[in-house]
């Protein structure tokens, strides 16, 4: 069990407390009340996912099976391990990174998707384009769309996405089983706690990426100082999270200091002050059109 650099006790020790939060909220001694246990266990599931963003980079030890390995419990349920990785990493790689036929972390539909989509649909994805519509219906919309993805995936014979989809259901199976004859909460109310603990990620990724001519400015900076800083793991840098994606989140922050000037010429001003600011702007208003705004269709 190799670090990949020494102050990567620091993701070892995160990854430790969120299972130790995660477990005591379940199964320890002193249940707290129903309504606060699941209170606390969102930001907990939320802060999950942040760490799986991290081992998918590659963190904290070099062999990458053994990352997998530390953060592959599907506590959050919705979203399979093997997925999140595949399609993260497809994102990355991308040139045209928000292209909604070449990204698939994408929440732009094509001018011809849009046409094809009833009006039901059409009021779902524009409620889905403001900051609180995306926390409530974005996760639901957003497992929904990969689901459908992959079910045509599968049928045009991708198989080894029905394994992951198989490993996950069974994996999700026995969890919430064990959770419903063991934990201080209802399966349901387990449930609950992941579906906003995934909502609550969406403040992150609401608007980390914009539609826009230069590349490099497709990338947000929001310079945070509040919880949702650490919850999102300094993700709040994103646009230097891209310019670096394999350096651990403890080092972007120091990062964005020296380079400062640099970062905001390269994402052309795409900033905001804090996540506070972000709220204020987009609660009930959306930040683009639904539709690709760079799509010649």
């Amino acid at each position: 069990m190799v670090l990949r650099e020494r102050q990567e006790f620091k993701t070892i020790l995160l990854i430790a407390l969120c299972y130790a939060f995660w477990w005591a909220l379940l199964f320890g001694p002193t249940p707290l009340p129903f309504w606060l246990t699941i209170l606390l266990l969102i930001p907990v599931i939320t802060f999950h996912s942040s760490l799986q963003h991290e081992c998918i980079h590659g963190h904290p030890f070099v062999d990458r099976r053994l990352n997998d390995l530390i953060v592959y419990l599907p506590i959050g349920l919705f979203m399979p391990y093997p997925r999140f990785k595949d399609v993260h990493l497809t994102h990355h790689q991308r040139a045209r990174i928000t292209d909604p036929t070449d990204d698939p972390e994408s929440w732009y539909v094509t001018k011809q998707k849009w046409a094809e989509f009833n009006r039901l649909q059409k009021l779902a994805w524009k409620i889905n384009n403001i900051l609180v519509g995306r926390m409530l219906i974005g996760p639901a919309l957003g497992i929904s769309t990969l689901v459908y993805s992959d079910i045509q995936k599968i049928l045009n014979g991708e198989r080894h996405l029905l394994i992951d989809w198989i490993k996950h259901i069974s994996l999700c199976s026995l969890l919430l089983i064990f959770v419903g004859s063991f934990a201080n909460i209802s399966t349901l109310g387990y449930f609950v706690a992941a579906y906003f603990g995934m909502s609550l990620l969406m403040i992150r990724t609401f608007l980390e990426h914009q539609a826009h001519h230069d590349r490099r400015a497709r990338s947000v900076l929001i310079d945070d100082k509040g919880p949702l800083r650490f919850l999102f793991l300094n993700n709040n840098l994103h646009a230097v999270h891209h310019a670096f994606p394999s350096v651990a989140w403890y080092r972007l922050p120091s990062l964005f200091r020296l380079h400062n000037p640099r970062f905001m010429e390269m994402n052309k001003g795409y900033f905001y002050k804090s996540y506070t600011d972000v709220i204020r702007a987009h609660a009930f208003t959306p930040k683009e059109p639904v539709t690709f705004p760079l799509d010649p269709a």
